[in-house]
């Protein structure tokens, strides 16, 4: 109670300064006043809308020398400002992108597997890969995968067709595919993934995606939001520093 009451009357007098070995101190906790008020950070999915919102507020609540744009991520967005007086930069505009997870390495039922296939990648002119997993992973049953190899290049099973009959199915290893990693308005990257069939009895068939390009995907998916917003920007007339 008394060291309360020392600790309060402390607080409430005058802060001052203390020599020590020649060092500066103070006798109270101080908190520096900052100069500017914090932005309201507005929140969007779409680059599209982040164009949409410099061109409405350009000039009005800022300037086009005092904003400049961040490529955080292949799936994050930023409009910043420039450092202001408080040597800190507002965030404006944040655009995440809405994306489903698939969760590659994760074995997951073929029924399953084709339906997040089917809505978590898209399909490619000229390559096919995508259609060849799908095809294969949706006609394999339990108990019908009698044998199975891979040798590096493409993968082997050996799959019932009837009651004694057999046919192999071939899948390219590694398969270039294209999920939905980024923002809709730009072209999705390319990257090799490894396919993997596994048949465990009675517990079913069950399939699994591994990524196999080292993320380089990545740095292509911000260079394609990179051109988007470059391109966007010339349209109205704009010249906005890019960074990422």
């Amino acid at each position: 109670m008394i060291k309360e009451a020392i600790n309060r009357i402390i607080e409430l007098s005058d802060p001052k300064e203390i020599k020590i070995n020649g060092e500066s101190y103070s006798n109270q906790i101080l908190h520096r006043v900052a100069n500017c008020l914090p932005v309201e950070t507005l929140d969007l999915n779409s680059l599209k809308g982040v164009i949409d919102y410099i061109k409405s507020n350009i000039s009005k609540e800022f300037q086009q020398d005092e904003i400049m744009l961040q490529i955080v991520t292949p799936t994050q967005v930023k409009l910043i400002s420039t450092l202001n007086d408080d040597l800190k930069r507002d965030v404006y505009v944040n655009a995440v992108a809405p994306l489903s997870e698939f969760r590659y390495g994760r074995k997951y039922p073929s029924e399953e597997f084709v339906i997040n296939m089917q809505s978590n990648f898209t399909d490619y002119e000229g390559n096919n890969d995508k259609a060849i997993i799908l095809k294969f992973a949706g006609t394999v049953k339990n108990g019908s995968v009698t044998e199975y190899g891979d040798d590096g290049v493409s993968q082997k099973a050996t799959v019932k067709v009837g009651v004694a009959s057999l046919a192999d199915a071939e899948v390219p290893s590694p398969c270039h595919l294209y999920p939905y990693r980024t923002f809709v308005e730009v072209p999705q990257p390319g990257s090799d993934f490894i396919f993997r069939l596994f048949d465990n009895g009675n517990a079913g068939v069950e399939c699994s995606l591994f990524e196999a390009d080292g993320g380089a995907w990545r740095l292509e998916a911000k260079e394609n939001i990179l051109n988007y917003l470059n391109k966007e920007l010339l349209q109205i007339g704009l010249n906005i520093p890019i960074v990422m």
